[in-house]
């Protein structure tokens, strides 16, 4: 591991272009913490990313086209940094489908290196996931194809390439992916009005200039010393609704964020990962790790400027690992205009979230993920680590072994949380996941269904969301196989490449 650069410890840099003021280069190899709390000057407007544009083709399926390009981006004006996107310089447009619509979506890699896109969240074949196994070469199509089946969701897409994941994430080639399902549930519901994507992720910035460096900070991976919010440096969002609806998505490598507002005020949690939550949750604080979302709706008042901050996250690390736990981050301000539209109340129901009987599993399988490994073992993309059958459910106990910080991601599925260190879940985490934190020592309990798809050959990820332990080899793979099925074996990723040279899309 390489070591982190020096910074100048609590030096304050002022940004020519805006007159941005960002604290927070910090000594991280001298495990100084960061803390930009009423250091950054909300100068720079921020939107809802825009909407990928779609048709519908001859076979009744909405296409999206999607290419993944080398771009440059001014964060400071001036002062160019050599960037990866979607459709653009820096992240990719929102894609948006319906439940029951099928769905194709052309990947066109102009990068100059191989790289994949991952449907994070997606319930999806396994050929179609954009894992390690669905590699897209330099100059090549890669066209999945599925139905959208799940309920309505804040999900997202990002590069899952095995051992270069938090290399192409860390450049910029990250979006959502919102999945309707005809209901609004009586929410903020206009996209880019009052129901915005908040993508949330740390970076370095050196005379005004993105640092694409990778260097770690302890054994957590890359802690940035700024954000970016929506690929904007000090944002603020226009306002201009009594309520406003944030999805908000920790698109960082490896930090974890404590959302909180800055004069306290409470909020209602109404999503999690893979949807609305059974009913709103007061609170004033949600916690995230890479990977996971939380859907809220903020109040405000007419005139008002509130800001959502990062308050020393729980991480439960302590002095074994530079995990980001001290850390204050300012993260975006909240304009509100001085006459606001009315927003209805927050129902008290929002959706059904039927609980997945325990007496369901057919098994139990224990994961301890520590030192890089998952169970002991560390990555083989030509190893199965766990056959599952189409149709059952299991429960899968998962921890954190090693004294350091990890969170746990699987593919295809939305799991629910039966237990916490032995005790019911919070609120928070009552609805749908598919990432959750695990602090030193948390044990969780997770059961999930396992329905609709089964491939004998083509596998699934299982791992921690921390890029740098999921490079390093903290990932497992899982068969779904139909009754009686049997497992074949997986094709070396350039035996599974599907796609095909680009010539344009009719």
């Amino acid at each position: 591991m390489r070591p982190a650069r020096r910074r100048l410890a609590g030096a304050a840099v002022l940004v020519p272009a805006f007159g941005l003021v960002v604290s927070g280069l910090v000594a991280f190899a001298s495990g100084q913490d960061v803390d930009t709390v009423g250091k950054v000057a909300f100068v720079n407007r921020m939107q809802a990313p825009p909407l990928a544009p779609s048709h519908i083709d001859g076979e009744g399926r909405r296409v999206f086209d999607l290419t993944v390009r080398k771009g440059r981006r001014e964060f400071v004006a001036g002062r160019p940094s050599p960037t990866w996107g979607v459709n653009g310089g820096y992240l990719g447009p929102t894609l948006r489908a319906r439940r029951g619509e099928k769905v194709q979506v052309n990947v066109t890699n102009q990068v100059g290196e191989t790289t994949t896109l991952h449907w994070h969240g997606m319930h999806v074949p396994a050929a179609m996931d954009g894992g390690p196994h669905q590699m897209v070469e330099p100059g090549r199509t890669w066209s999945p194809k599925w139905t959208v089946d799940q309920p309505a969701a804040t999900l997202w897409y990002h590069p899952h390439l095995h051992g270069r994941t938090a290399q192409h994430v860390y450049r910029g080639v990250s979006g959502m992916f919102l999945v309707d399902d005809g209901e609004t549930a009586g929410l903020p519901a206009r996209y880019g009005v009052d129901d915005v994507p908040v993508i949330v992720q740390d970076r370095r910035f050196h005379h005004g200039r993105l640092e694409m460096s990778e260097d770690m900070a302890g054994t957590t991976g890359f802690l940035g010393d700024e954000l970016l919010v929506n690929g904007v440096r000090g944002p603020y969002l226009e306002v201009t609704t009594e309520r406003i609806r944030l999805r908000l998505l920790n698109g960082s490598n490896a930090r974890i964020y404590n959302f909180r507002f800055a004069d306290g005020r409470r909020f209602q949690q109404v999503g999690s990962d893979g949807g609305l939550l059974p009913a709103p949750y007061t609170t004033d604080r949600v916690q995230l790790s890479p990977g996971e979302r939380a859907e809220i709706v903020v109040t405000v008042k007419p005139g008002e400027r509130a800001v959502l901050r990062s308050e020393k996250p729980a991480t439960g690390s302590g002095f074994v690992q530079r995990d980001g736990g001290s850390d204050r981050f300012d993260v975006l301000q909240l304009r509100a205009a001085p006459t606001l539209a009315a927003s209805p109340a927050v129902p008290a129901k929002l959706a059904d979230v039927p609980r997945i009987p325990e007496k369901e599993a057919v098994r139990t399988r224990t994961f301890e993920l520590a030192e890089h490994r998952i169970n002991g073992r560390t990555m083989d993309m030509g190893r199965i680590d766990a056959e599952v059958r189409k149709g059952t459910t299991e429960i899968w106990d998962v921890r954190s072994g090693d004294g350091t910080l990890h969170n746990f991601h699987v593919h295809d599925v939305q799991f629910q949380v039966l237990s916490v260190n032995g005790d019911p879940p919070p609120p928070g985490l009552a609805g749908w996941k598919d990432t959750v934190l695990l602090t030193p020592g948390t044990r969780m309990r997770l059961i999930m269904r396992f329905a609709d798809h089964a491939d004998p050959n083509v596998p699934y990820m299982f791992h921690c969301h921390l890029l740098y332990h999921e490079d390093m080899g903290m990932m497992g793979q899982f068969l779904v196989l139909e009754p009686g099925q049997k497992a074949g074996r997986p094709p070396a990723p350039e035996a599974q490449e599907t796609s095909t040279p680009h010539h344009g899309h009719g």
